[in-house]
């Protein structure tokens, strides 16, 4: 039941989490550890969320989505006190979900088409995107023959199961990296420095690069790197323009700094 208060509406605690579709368990939860204080609370102990409240839980949502803990989501609130920056930056991600979503769907839905019809599948339109052997001249500049080499030796070696996996697990560190910047969370904190390990762990899962290899300077190869993600703009994309290419160098150069 809703109640109308002097200085405004008020939603009872049943009523916010049908709207919110959570429960109430997950409310007092929310309280009990002061993420998320009720405006009062009854006489007969029921609780009483105002506007404000419910701003705030729909930012807690939000963060939730995009992957991240409680204790980092009251980190973030910590930092980010103005709910309209905040809700900006959210809304920044959720568009740049919605380009990428979009640009996935209209592959799947040209490849079901295609098989419709009883077309030819192109591998072209399929895996559009991916096609590594188009730096290997810049590859070749940078590192060596040799680091193309090994790099391209593993990456044909591979099944085709093997190479989507590997896909997929770039493409979930990116969207990773893409949704901490996008909930302003510290580059020095621990949920970026965790991206920053996992980063540096796939890294050193490509063979050919130096964070591949046993007495190279992996240090100076992945500070080189993070400063390269903010100078070309073909990596800043990858991680969701100019704001998050800056994020994941900040966090890669705290990590480097630190344990590399």
């Amino acid at each position: 039941m809703e109640e109308i208060r002097g200085d405004g509406r008020t939603w009872s605690i049943q009523d916010v989490a049908r709207l919110a579709g959570t429960t109430s368990r997950t409310l007092r939860h929310y309280d009990d550890i002061g993420l998320l204080k009720p405006a009062r609370v009854g006489s007969n102990g029921y609780r009483y969320y105002d506007g404000a409240a419910l701003l705030q839980l729909q930012r807690i949502l939000l963060l939730r989505e995009l992957g991240l803990g409680l204790p980092a989501i009251a980190e973030v609130f910590q930092r980010q006190s103005n709910p309209v920056d905040a809700l900006t930056n959210h809304l920044r991600w959720l568009e740049q979900e919605h380009r990428r979503l979009t640009v996935q769907m209209e592959s799947v839905r040209q490849t079901i088409q295609t098989l419709k019809a009883g077309g030819d599948l192109m591998a072209e339109d399929m895996f559009a995107g991916f096609d590594h052997t188009q730096y290997k001249d810049e590859v070749e500049e940078r590192w060596g023959k040799d680091a193309y080499a090994k790099g391209d030796a593993w990456w044909r070696g591979m099944d085709a199961q093997g190479r989507e996996e590997w896909k997929s697990r770039a493409a979930q560190l990116g969207r990773d990296w893409i949704a901490a910047a996008g909930a302003g969370v510290p580059a020095d904190g621990p949920q970026a420095q965790d991206l920053a390990r996992r980063h540096v762990d796939w890294l050193r899962s490509i063979p050919g690069t130096p964070a591949a290899g046993t007495g190279s300077d992996v240090r100076q190869y992945v500070v080189g790197l993070a400063d390269m993600y903010v100078a070309d703009p073909r990596f800043a994309a990858n991680y969701g323009g100019d704001d998050g290419a800056r994020f994941v160098r900040d966090a890669l150069l705290r990590f480097a700094e630190q344990h590399l």
